[in-house]
């Protein structure tokens, strides 16, 4: 894949994952009972957690994609959110084994269905958060998009070693920054 590809691969992605990020932390915000019962129901945390994660975890979802959106500390934001995924795929995959069924609240809502008698499907949500991994990870990988704050540094740099890769470095041009070798 070229580099050119690569940075419109990368942005579509980052602005997935933006969308993502923002529109799940939003509506936890907007709602922090929801997201306070989500976080009881995974029976992980102390209860003197939820109050905290309650309201940190939106507020960090809601961070990455902002971060994300403007594509400013992209490689640093898409290792926290490929992070903050492994994290969601371990706590749902403890649940599935518990034999808890449990609405995730990772859009909203969240807590028990169990008592309900409903039987919550695992594997949609793991699937969509291995994705959703692997789209952070790319990210990781290759940061470098259009229409991103850190795009528009680099742009402006002189120096070619801030390419991802040597695409576009087969030329001997001498860099200006660089001291000469004897």
């Amino acid at each position: 894949m070229t580099s050119n590809m690569r940075m419109w691969v990368g942005t579509v992605l980052r602005l997935i994952l933006s969308g993502i990020l923002f529109w799940s932390g939003i509506v936890k915000l907007v709602e922090p009972h929801g997201a306070r019962e989500a976080i009881i129901a995974y029976r992980v945390f102390p209860p003197s957690w939820v109050d905290l994660l309650g309201w940190a975890l939106p507020a960090g979802e809601v961070a990455l994609g902002a971060l994300l959106l403007v594509g400013l500390f992209t490689r640093l934001a898409a290792l926290c959110t490929a992070l903050l995924m492994v994290g969601f795929i371990i706590g749902i995959s403890s649940v599935w084994i518990r034999g808890y069924s449990i609405d995730c609240g990772c859009f909203g809502g969240g807590g028990d269905v169990g008592e309900a008698g409903k039987t919550w499907r695992y594997s949609s949500e793991l699937l969509r958060d291995f994705l959703f991994t692997g789209m952070a990870v790319y990210l990781v990988s290759w940061p470098r998009t259009r229409w991103a704050l850190d795009s528009l540094g680099a742009t402006m740099s002189t120096s070619n070693s801030l390419d991802d890769d040597d695409d576009n470095n087969d030329d001997d041009t001498p860099n200006p920054l660089e001291e000469p070798t004897p």
